[in-house]
């Protein structure tokens, strides 16, 4: 029998948690990432005798970003269960973060009980208040019978358009109020429709402008990865000999060893790429939202170029660069369009071409090679990328050892890095790798972490031998908040205010107290052999790597800068 969209079902009674364990089931939900609590006990118990694993984290922050990390690996929407109050606020850095990086989450956060809300009850928080600004959609569960229909709206709202994180609050009455009439789970929202497919005159308006370009150029953010683009945009580039530059988040949507690969553009990107986007004549975004670390002074970049913006979310186009030819669509569907489309002449681009090539052979990413008393955090990355065949799943945390790492590791398919981009989130790298290992087992993922950031969540190793989780974790460790002294070097005169570690933990030991096994590496000499053993170990290691000190990531262009004022070229 088809249900109208306002008719109820009745079936056997059941209690909220086990129309949420129903729902999730139907959903087709993997794993829940989570940390129990008073206000969540009715949704645990059911857990108790649920077919859904359950992470249990050593803390809610770290849930939630081993969420981050396995939605980011799946482009599945990740779970997370936390507890009210303070439970739920250790989620809104996550939560945050999801927004910013378009991250498809659904977090459940426990509440008091419905008559106390809003009476500052014990453990109380407004967690709809708090998350109106970082969440894509958030409900408040006030009637059980609505739970299965709120669980299906929220993973499609996650999942589709411009995904990301969708918090569910449900009051602890919910969790154990019984009902035998379900309001249908069917989804009803005319409101939220996302455009997928293009507008075909602006596609035709796109062909035409690359048919008139001399020096066209392609930017592939994370929209490419998200929309699963990567063999399209590969075949496009190709077709036409346009050259690429990836975003720090479209890292992998484009074969770093490909000749038409320029690199990372913005701030730590490489000359070639930023040559290219203040020179080309005709830049084609396909998933970028033009921040500020790529295009730090938006009046000059790409100053000479016709814009083409091709978005699934309209919010982005137009807002930071002006944009002559707007695509409000799906990256894969756009490309497809395109692809159908074969231009009858083209102009030659061959000039344009061999500049790149000439930029990008005489001015690679660079260190000093030759130096040999300290270990250069390049040079780990590089051995790293050798030893994984540039095929492992890497993680990082935030600071300079993420800026190396986009650098240097040799990435080659979409959803290989696991990153925080948009909020810049120190201790994502450790649960996110622990979060892209559950998902993908049989797979190598390596967590680059710097010394400050592993302090953080360093508390989460504890469930690596839990759940047979073999991370392999690198601390590239200079004894300071790398990036933050990078800066007072440069910008404050030297004045390293509170940016360098008086102490540290014994990383080896903390390691070891966890039953991790850890290996701790000084000498340049030894580096390869102790990371190669590291690597052909079967399970979990912490790699402490003590780096030089005063390294710097090079290039940088400095904050308001155009992008072709770079320092540090060689």
């Amino acid at each position: 029998m088809t249900m109208l969209k306002n008719e109820t079902s009745s079936t056997a009674a059941k209690t909220g948690s086990e129309l949420l364990i129903d729902a999730l089931n139907n959903q087709q939900v993997e794993m829940i990432f989570g940390y129990p609590g008073g206000a969540v006990l009715p949704l645990y118990d059911a857990f108790y005798d649920s077919p859904i694993p359950h992470i249990l984290a050593r803390h809610e922050q770290g849930a939630i970003h081993a969420a981050e990390g396995y939605a980011k690996v799946t482009g599945k929407p990740g779970v997370v269960v936390v507890t009210s109050g303070p439970g739920a606020t250790n989620v809104l850095t996550g939560i945050a973060d999801a927004m910013s990086d378009s991250i498809p989450l659904v977090v459940f956060t426990g509440q008091v009980h419905t008559p106390g809300i809003g009476k500052d009850a014990f453990q109380e928080a407004d967690m709809i208040g708090l998350t109106i600004p970082i969440t894509k959609y958030n409900y408040q569960v006030r009637d059980v019978c609505d739970l299965p229909r709120i669980v299906n709206e929220a993973f499609h709202i996650a999942n589709t358009g411009r995904k990301g994180p969708v918090v569910i609050d449900i009051p602890k009455d919910i969790g154990i109020s019984q009902t035998d009439t379900v309001h249908p789970d069917t989804i009803d929202l005319p409101g939220y429709q996302p455009t997928y497919l293009p507008n075909p005159l602006q596609v035709d308006k796109l062909m035409h402008a690359l048919e008139k370009a001399n020096k066209p150029l392609i930017l592939a953010g994370a929209g490419v990865n998200h929309s699963r683009a990567t063999a399209e945009l590969l075949e496009f580039a190709e077709r036409y000999e346009i050259p690429v530059v990836n975003t720090l988040l479209g890292l992998g949507s484009f074969p770093t060893t490909h000749e038409l690969f320029l690199g990372m553009g913005g701030m730590h990107g490489s000359y070639a790429a930023n040559m290219a986007l203040t020179d080309c004549d005709l830049l084609i975004n396909f998933g970028s939202r033009f921040d500020d670390r790529l295009a730090s002074a938006p009046k000059e970049f790409a100053k000479h170029a016709v814009i083409a913006h091709i978005d699934i979310d309209p919010a982005e186009i137009g807002k930071i660069i002006p944009t002559q030819i707007p695509i409000v669509a799906d990256i894969n569907e756009t490309l497809q369009h395109i692809l159908k489309i074969t231009l009858p002449e083209k102009e030659d681009i061959s000039h344009w071409h061999k500049l790149n090539m000439t930029r990008k052979s005489r001015h690679p990413y660079s260190y000093d090679r030759t130096q040999n008393a300290e270990i250069k955090p390049q040079k780990v990355i590089e051995i790293i990328g050798e030893l994984t065949n540039g095929e492992a799943l890497v993680a990082t945390d935030v600071g300079q050892h993420q800026m190396w790492v986009a650098q240097f590791y040799p990435f080659q398919f979409d959803h290989q890095i696991i990153t925080s981009g948009g909020l810049g989130t120190m201790g994502f790298g450790i649960p996110a790798g622990i979060g892209a290992k559950l998902a993908f087992p049989n797979k190598t993922v390596v967590a680059f972490v710097g010394d400050g950031g592993f302090q953080m969540t360093s508390q989460e190793l504890a469930i690596l031998n839990d759940y047979g989780i073999a991370l392999k974790t690198v601390i590239l460790n200079n004894g300071s908040l790398g990036m933050v002294r990078q800066w007072q070097e440069k910008f404050h005169n030297e004045r390293f205010s509170h940016s360098i570690f008086q102490s540290q933990p014994d990383f080896v030991k903390l390691s070891e107290a966890y039953g991790v096994k850890s290996v701790r590496i000084t000498e340049p000499d030894a580096l390869y052999e102790k990371l190669h053993e590291a690597f052909s170990y079967d399970g979990p290691v912490v790699i402490d790597v003590h780096i030089a000190k005063d390294e710097l990531v090079l290039p940088m262009v400095p904050s308001g800068k155009p992008n072709h004022q770079m320092e540090g070229v060689e």
